[in-house]
């Protein structure tokens, strides 16, 4: 069976198309429902890390989990934008497509962006649905990210070699009312990684 995709899309020719295997079927077979996990917060607040010690304890309890990095996607699929207000908004859409569509194969998806604009976040929310979208704001001060500097991009930023930089030159919209917020200079890595795997927990039932 054939349906348009929706009213305004930009080929009103291209159809999606419907398939027999149900969310429900998925869930079964998987034993978890799907989410994504948004982590958003400055550069060097814990991210990354965060992302990846989930997906291990998610992985190493039977649970089917992948994660998307800002800086791993720029490398393939999104290597062709730049960093312009417009090149991080079609770097978080893309993003979100790509979170919706593991979603719909029954995965837990664990997103690491900055994403410091709400109205980005809010875009990626409507993408993904909001009943899989699991904001989670990495809450670290700036002067504790500053200090960490793990990849020297603070420095270069006082310095003035990279412009429009999160934090310093250009603004970070917290997030008003986050799932959760997880601060990494108050709570170590183990502990935060614990709290967002029982939040998921309700979702493997």
């Amino acid at each position: 069976m054939e349906k348009a995709r929706n009213a305004g899309s930009i080929a009103p020719h291209v159809f999606w198309h419907t398939r027999q295997v149900t969310q429900e079927t998925r869930h079964r077979q998987m034993g978890q429902r799907a989410a994504t996990v948004w982590l958003t917060g400055l550069s060097g607040a814990g991210k990354s890390t965060m992302a990846c010690a989930l997906e291990s304890r998610l992985v190493g309890a039977g649970h089917l989990a992948y994660v998307l990095d800002g800086d791993n996607m720029r490398h393939h699929l999104n290597c062709d934008l730049g960093f312009s207000p417009s090149d991080r908004q079609e770097n978080i859409r893309r993003t979100a497509e790509v979170a919706r569509l593991m979603n719909d194969a029954g995965l837990i998806v664990i997103c690491a962006f900055i994403s410091p604009l709400s109205r980005d976040r809010e875009m990626a929310r409507q993408i993904i649905g909001a009943h899989n979208f699991i904001e989670t704001y990495i809450s670290t001060p700036c002067t504790v990210c500053e200090e960490r500097d793990p990849k020297g991009l603070y420095k270069k930023a006082r310095a003035g070699v990279i412009q429009e930089f999160t934090g310093i030159s250009a603004p970070y919209e917290e997030p008003l009312a986050p799932t959760l917020a997880l601060d990494t200079s108050r709570l170590s890595q183990e502990e935060s990684c614990e709290r967002l795997f029982q939040h998921l927990s309700q979702r493997f039932v």
